[in-house]
């Protein structure tokens, strides 16, 4: 994966706490690069049930196809987005926790 697991616990953790990190997760999500939004967003997907954790190259493939709205804004606009991400985290094998444990 191009983003690594660091960035995804902070959005995550960042997620949890919308109220009070909306704008600094917002701009943390708009400096991702390119590849790096795409994979957070079949990171979303997967762990949304749009795709499988197997599916993970055409998942990636169909977010930068589909890339029509910035990545902060149609992360930010899905009800549960963090919740989403974690799943989607479990789902491929990664561990999230010891990173979000870091960052508190």
């Amino acid at each position: 994966m191009e983003i690594s697991v660091r960035k995804v616990a902070q959005i995550v953790l960042m997620g949890h706490e919308l109220d009070r990190a909306e704008g600094e997760l917002r701009a943390f999500i708009e400096r991702l690069n390119e590849d790096e939004a795409a994979e957070l967003v079949a990171l979303f997907w997967i762990g949304r049930g749009s795709f499988d954790a197997d599916d993970w190259a055409e998942a990636v493939e169909t977010a930068q196809a589909e890339a029509t709205v910035p990545t902060a804004d149609y992360l930010l606009g899905s009800p549960h987005f963090s919740d989403h991400l974690e799943a989607g985290c479990e789902a491929m094998g990664i561990d999230v926790t010891d990173e979000e444990d870091g960052l508190m």
